[in-house]
């Protein structure tokens, strides 16, 4: 009996530490996404980039996903997946702004300035990984976890592609890479909802009400 008590305490001490730091590493990466999009934002008007500003919202949403993930940690399964059902709703709503943002570059806008673009996107680049590297060991701890990883994972793509439009934007003098790369984010936003949504829902709907309290 003894040695059951206390392999159950083993067990309990062992998932409120995992808790504890799962917690430390989404408030680092929420603090890195909401200090990246307040500086790729600024970087993003001055340059006149519809990637860069693209890029700069999504940061915006994940440093929200984060806080969602942080409240979302200690609740139910069903809450949880319901939580990640929000995201996926609220990254869907960032890919209708940012093609708003495209229809605007194509009928109004210019080449940016490549070098703010390579600057404020090599910065940017760099926090994603480091995000991606601290949520690495979580990913598939739950339906959640699961869900802010893949959010990081595609920041880390989008700024690639960021740097891409930079470098053609500096070769042709044309503001055409910039909108198509934003296009791609937004894709990129799309394609990570629907994923989201779709594993999230059926962990939602099965879980029997009483377990959702």
């Amino acid at each position: 009996m003894s040695a059951h008590c206390c392999h159950d305490k083993g067990h309990e001490l062992e998932r409120i530490a995992l808790h504890k730091d799962i917690r430390r590493v989404l408030v680092v990466v929420m603090m890195l996404n909401a200090m990246m999009f307040i500086l790729e934002f600024g970087a993003g008007l001055i340059a006149d980039s519809a990637a860069l500003m693209a890029d700069s919202v999504d940061m915006l949403g994940d440093a929200a996903v984060y806080a969602i993930s942080l409240y979302a940690l200690d609740r139910s399964l069903r809450w949880r997946a319901g939580m990640a059902l929000a995201k996926g709703g609220f990254i869907l709503l960032l890919g209708v702004g940012v093609l708003i943002e495209i229809v605007v570059k194509i009928v109004w806008g210019h080449p940016p300035i490549s070098s703010v673009m390579l600057l404020f996107g090599g910065m940017a680049l760099v926090a994603n990984l480091c995000c991606v590297a601290l949520l690495w060991p979580y990913r598939r701890h739950d339906v959640n976890l699961s869900s802010t990883f893949e959010c990081s994972r595609n920041d880390v793509l989008a700024n690639v592609g960021v740097l891409a439009a930079a470098t053609l934007v500096s070769l042709t003098a044309s503001p055409w890479p910039d909108a198509v790369i934003a296009a791609i984010i937004a894709f990129l936003f799309f394609r990570s909802a629907l994923r989201v949504v779709r594993e999230a829902w059926p962990q939602y709907r099965g879980v029997a009400p009483a377990a959702a309290e």
